[in-house]
């Protein structure tokens, strides 16, 4: 998929744990592994904000566009 989830970036430069973002979202560790892995379907709005304000970061922190080979 050429979108590329980074999640796991932002909570390394927020030195935080996954367990401690899914709290303070009120999401399971589950649907947050889901959203990490770009396993996702998609993600709503309002999670994005509440990521983005959790982590003090911008929806372009969180997701990259990268050109798949063919």
């Amino acid at each position: 998929m050429p979108i590329i989830v980074n999640i796991d970036v932002m909570l390394a430069r927020r030195k935080m744990q996954s367990k401690e973002l899914a709290e303070e979202l009120g999401i399971t560790p589950a649907n947050l592994s889901i959203l990490k892995t770009g396993k996702a379907k998609g993600v709503r709005f309002d999670t994005l904000e509440a990521i983005c304000r959790v982590l003090d970061c911008q929806p372009g922190d969180l997701l990259e566009y990268r050109e798949q080979d063919n």
